[in-house]
């Protein structure tokens, strides 16, 4: 699918990190962006920078990201592209032992809970969303193709490591539909691929300190550093474009495999 003027695109958690990349990055193609994130000052700058909308969502909620398609279809009408970038990071083991009081504890249900509903959740329920929209719309081309969804995973989904029970659960939840989803509307003509991406510059991993950052980049086999945004952007503009990938989960990771911690 060509990405121009003619496209509507949402992308989810587009206020920052690799969605405010990705939002950028088709709308430099041409493409009509909605950001749907809660960060509502971040949300409002970005989207007037890019000539796009800022509609808040909470992606856990499904009133609320009804209410967002509806406010970002008024203004661009109905969207071809969707690109999942709204996520939390949980940290915690499923038990632990005090090594002080030997007590044992486990990971509260509540926090699983809530890593499950925006990562997983929330991922599922803007593709339902936007894939209910795209089937009415007529095939852009003669192979039939109405759109393209796009969502993020993470290495964690294959490389979990220790204390990220729930976010590799979730992430893990997130490649696992890839297949499915993309069977399920294999005759509607809607296209559906994941990125699992590595250690990413994002605004969370600019909060670490300097050494930090370095060792963390050090561990990258090639090329040895941290990801940046635009590269996870310039590979959603290729699966928008790319009419025959299709049910694939690529890591975009510079070939690192996550070690136990």
């Amino acid at each position: 699918m060509q990405i121009d003027n003619s496209v509507a695109a949402v992308v989810t958690g587009g206020a920052s990190g690799l969605g405010e990349a990705t939002a950028r990055a088709l709308a430099a193609k041409g493409a009509k962006v909605a950001l749907f994130d809660l960060n509502d000052e971040r949300g409002e700058a970005v989207a007037a920078e890019i000539g796009g909308i800022f509609c808040r969502v909470d992606v856990s909620d499904e009133s609320s990201i009804e209410a967002g398609f509806a406010k970002a279809r008024e203004a661009h009408g109905q969207e071809r592209v969707l690109v999942n970038c709204a996520g939390i990071g949980t940290i915690g083991k499923l038990t632990r032992r005090d090594r002080e009081t030997g007590e044992i504890s486990h990971l509260p249900f509540a926090l699983f809970e809530k890593t499950i509903k925006v990562n997983l959740m929330g991922t599922f329920g803007c593709m339902a969303k936007a894939a209910s929209g795209m089937m009415t719309l007529d095939p852009v081309n003669e192979h039939g193709e109405r759109g393209v969804m796009i969502s993020t995973a993470s290495v964690a989904a294959e490389d979990g490591q220790i204390g990220q029970v729930a976010y590799a659960a979730s992430k893990a939840g997130v490649k696992g539909m890839t297949l499915p989803v993309a069977r399920d509307l294999m005759n509607e003509g809607i296209r559906v691929n994941t990125i699992l991406p590595g250690i990413f510059m994002t605004p969370m991993m600019a909060g670490l300190p300097e050494k930090a950052q370095e060792s963390l980049a050090a561990s990258v086999p090639f090329p040895k550093r941290l990801g940046r945004p635009e590269e996870y952007a310039d590979l959603v503009c290729f699966m928008v474009e790319a009419e025959y990938m299709n049910a694939e989960c690529v890591r975009l990771d510079g070939a690192i495999r996550m070690p136990p911690k």
